[in-house]
């Protein structure tokens, strides 16, 4: 019996052995493919790295090379979904730096990590087969980055490359490019310095047949004729990378593997269920008295009753067909009411928007407040305004791989679990919140002006949800701005649509009828196919995500939901416009203040205090915040009026004994000595300005060693002409040597005090001399 265990072993290490060498044999042989976008040209190649894994493919663009791996489990997973992670992570040694932290590696991830890796995640999840609950994986490996071409598009192209080169079962493959707007001409795969002059940041992914797949994009006001045409030419060079990723399949003789298990709900179950729950959940989604909580309670009622028959007519059934087949049952009714009937099942019509109301200035202590509700979906934003030096920085290594850099505006957004009646840890951050902050903040940072002496924080909680919270961010943040006094260039709002679709029986991959939904319902858009979301001023487009669940859209419907959100957000900015048309033009009393001084060179040691001393004493004492503009200004914030008047009357002390007069050179002066030294005598030109070194060098004529040998003492007023101020060290030049020798002169005597100008209180920036 030992024996034959210890076979049994030895047959299962040979199995997976042979499977590994099966895997590592089928990507022995190294492929690559060059496909030219534009002026670029993008290289795909596998074969090379990575072969144990199920997938592998390297795409390199210019000198910036990314690996990307996919390797699926062949047992199914217990999650009844379709268990996908994607991780991005940037390497230091990529960019040819060395992490800055204590133990100089990679730790957690950045921002820019996770939503890089959402948008891969968005970009292939579609194409996946329905049913298909295998946990897989994608990682993505920054080899080489030269500083010029963005490795995030390069990510999503070799994704697709390593799923379709792999035996995974996948739908694939797709494009991904990014199309940039440079003077109104179109940039395909614009390199940094491009983006930089750009007014459009779009990344699209395109699948087969020209469909659309995932579309994300950040605009500075770009027409919607101009976007249109933008997403158009940017799925026609998708289909360059396709074709080349196509061939390489075919030239490695891709076969995929046969799932042991595709999840599906068993079509004997989901026809009893019809039979016996159809017409309850048809009345169900007809109500229109419902809200959201009522109707889920409804359906859930029917859902347990519906369960507990099932399990009594098919008792070998596993808990997922059962949940599934009411599932597929429910979804089925609910999408039918859309397409046959028009009817939505809160009874608006396809385009209607729901209820919407606006508030402003709700709470007077914070600089800028605004309350937006659509329907059941409420936020709460607020604007706080701080000094510059509270902008987010990006870390050098951010900086080098990605591009990005220091911001003073930033949109934060909280999802807490009350919002939807449930209940959940607080605290830290989701990718969903991270991705729906960030899709809002596009949205707004376009119309946020350039020079704006503050940096912003714009916090958008949503208080209650039932669809499209992240577009209710931007209508109410955009309020708050205003409400903030923030000079934005003009309002903005957002709406999602959603689309309800029927394949064709004969083709699946392709739209037989359909019904876009504006401004969707949570239901909607978790029975839905699409989750398009885009917002933008009365002019144009500032920021635009699609979601899909189907294989890819046709470019026709894209573009009616571009134009149908268009007309939903002009409506939408109407009723803003009720609430407040236009940004206040002072900013809230309690509002923070910024006011420039400007110190002359020869005073700035006297500002700035021995290593710095009196900076800090007046930034602990006063809660301000001081930063050096250039050579002689500073700019001083205070977070309210009160700490700027005790900021003033600070400097005002600490400078008030170097408040010069305007002295003449080649003048004489009667100085008073104050201190006799070794090397001199310390003077004053006038009472309360600090005394200064005349050396004994200047004393007179005579070489001397102390000042006594002429007779000098404390009080004694000397005459002594002024030569201006040392260029290299602003210390005062005077001289009473030269005055020895006999000459007609006149004497000048300082005893005026001149004031002092630090600025005024108000809120604007101001310059002030010292």
């Amino acid at each position: 019996m030992k024996y034959l265990l210890r076979l049994g072993h030895s047959f299962a290490r040979l199995h997976v052995r042979l499977c590994h060498q099966s895997v590592y044999g089928s990507h022995a042989n190294p492929r690559s493919l060059g496909v030219d976008l534009g002026e670029k040209k993008l290289e795909i190649s596998s074969g090379r790295f990575a072969r144990f894994a199920d997938g592998s493919a390297v795409v390199q663009l210019g000198e910036t090379s990314v690996m990307v791996t996919a390797v699926s489990k062949t047992k199914p997973s217990p999650s009844q979904f379709m268990p996908l992670v994607v991780d991005y992570r940037q390497k230091a040694a990529a960019a040819g730096r060395i992490p800055t932290n204590y133990l100089r590696r990679e730790l957690g991830t950045t921002d820019n990590e996770i939503l890089t890796s959402r948008l891969i995640d968005r970009s292939i999840r579609p194409l996946f087969p329905s049913g298909y609950f295998y946990d897989t994986q994608i990682l993505c490996n920054l080899l080489a980055v030269d500083g010029v071409n963005d490795p995030d598009v390069l990510a999503i192209n070799a994704a697709s490359a390593a799923l379709a080169l792999s035996d995974i079962p996948w739908n694939g493959p797709i494009g991904a490019v990014r199309m940039g707007m440079v003077n109104g001409e179109l940039v395909v795969n614009p390199t940094r310095a491009e983006m930089t002059a750009s007014s459009l940041n779009l990344i699209l992914a395109g699948g087969p047949s020209s469909q659309v797949v995932m579309i994300e994009a950040s605009a500075e006001n770009v027409l919607q004729q101009d976007f249109c045409h933008a997403v158009k030419v940017g799925v026609k060079h998708t289909q360059q990378i396709i074709l080349a990723i196509q061939q390489l399949a075919r030239e490695q003789k891709v076969t995929k593997r046969t799932p042991v298990k595709v999840f599906s709900a068993p079509a004997d179950m989901v026809d009893y269920v019809r039979q016996i729950a159809s017409g309850r959940i048809y009345a169900v989604f007809t109500d229109f008295n419902h809200d959201k909580i009522s109707r889920d309670e409804a359906v859930n009622k029917v859902r347990l009753e519906t369960e507990e028959n099932l399990k009594e007519r098919f008792p070998q059934a596993e808990h997922y067909e059962i949940i599934e087949s009411f599932n597929t049952v429910s979804k089925e009714i609910f999408r039918n009411l859309i397409l046959n009937e028009y009817k939505r099942c809160d009874g608006r019509e396809l385009t209607a928007l729901r209820n919407i109301s606006c508030d402003v200035d709700l709470f007077k202590p914070l600089h800028g407040s605004a309350l937006f509700q659509r329907g059941q979906t409420q936020v709460l934003s607020s604007v706080t305004f701080d000094s510059l030096e509270s902008s987010v920085k990006a870390d050098i290594i951010t900086t080098a791989l990605s591009g990005i850099k220091d911001k003073n505006f930033m949109l934060h957004y909280e999802f807490p679990p009350y919002a939807t009646n449930e209940i959940g840890k607080m605290g830290g951050i989701n990718r969903r919140e991270l991705g729906h902050g960030a899709l809002a903040e596009k949205a707004l940072r376009p119309v946020i002006p350039k020079d704006f002496p503050f940096t912003i924080r714009v916090t958008a909680e949503v208080l209650e949800s039932n669809g499209s919270s992240s577009m209710a961010s931007a209508c109410g943040g955009s309020l708050a701005l205003m409400d903030a006094g923030v000079p934005i260039t003009s309002a903005v709002a957002g709406v999602a649509v959603g689309l309800i679709s029927k394949a064709n029986s004969e083709k699946p991959t392709e739209i037989q009828d359909y019904r876009l939904l504006t401004d969707i319902l949570g239901i909607e858009d978790y029975l839905g196919d699409m989750d398009f979301k885009l917002a933008g001023t009365n002019k144009g487009i500032t920021a635009l995500q699609a979601d899909v669940k189907i294989p890819g859209l046709p470019l026709k419907v894209v573009m009616e939901a571009i134009q149908q959100a268009t007309v939903a957000k002009r409506e939408i900015l109407g009723i803003m416009n009720k609430c407040l048309a236009e940004p206040r033009k002072t900013r809230k009393e309690n509002g923070p203040v910024v006011e420039n001084v400007r110190v002359p060179v020869s005073k700035r040691a006297r500002f700035v205090g021995p290593g710095g001393y009196n900076l800090r004493r007046l930034q602990a004492q006063t809660g301000v915040t001081i930063n050096q503009v250039d050579e002689e200004t500073f700019s001083v914030f205070a977070p309210t009026p009160g700490a700027m008047h005790e900021a003033q009357d600070f400097i005002g002390e600490i400078c008030k004994d170097d408040q010069e007069q305007q002295l003449e050179f080649g003048a004489i002066y009667t100085a008073t000595i104050t201190e006799i030294r070794d090397i001199g005598v310390m003077v004053k030109l006038y009472p309360n300005m600090s005394a200064v070194l005349l050396h004994n060098s200047q004393l007179d004529h005579k070489r001397i060693r102390h000042p006594s040998a002429l007779g000098l003492e404390v009080g004694q007023q000397i005459q002594v002409k002024y030569f201006g101020r040392d260029p290299t060290d602003g210390r005062m030049r005077l001289s009473r040597k030269v005055l020895q020798s006999p000459a007609a002169t006149v004497i000048k005597t300082m005893s005026d005090k001149q004031s002092i100008s630090i600025g005024s209180s108000n809120s604007h920036t101001t310059t002030s001399d010292l």
